[in-house]
């Protein structure tokens, strides 16, 4: 399933200021914690809480937020199916790094281990 313009469009002007919160909700009623939620996203992105701070406080779009950040290398390791989308078949590149982030809270409020959703090699 790939997604269509308009869905590309719509994530591409997403304010990642205005998601945030709702990160925090999932996450925290699950019972993980904010600084759970910034190590999977500093890992994915590479922003520190206060690079993260920064782009909230600038009401960033996804697609600014994306273009600043240095995805992780191992983000296509990120694989499965979210929002009805599967990952892998995502073709947009903004859209399946979103999708990555929305994977990896996913797995964090799911209470899956840190180093599974780090995708730390043993």
């Amino acid at each position: 399933m790939t997604t269509t313009p308009e869905h590309d469009k719509r994530v591409a002007e997403m304010k990642f200021f205005s998601v945030y919160p709702h990160y925090v909700t999932k996450v925290e009623k699950k019972g993980r914690t904010i600084k759970e939620l910034h190590t999977v996203i500093e890992w994915l992105t590479g922003f520190n809480e206060e690079k993260l701070q920064e782009l909230i406080d600038e009401k960033v779009t996804f697609k600014t937020f994306f273009e600043r950040a240095t995805l992780n290398p191992n983000a296509e390791l990120i694989k499965g199916v979210i929002c009805g989308y599967r990952i892998e078949d995502i073709e947009t590149p903004l859209t399946k790094q979103a999708r990555y982030l929305d994977k990896l809270i996913e797995e964090l409020a799911r209470g899956r281990k840190m180093d599974k959703i780090l995708r730390v090699k043993k």
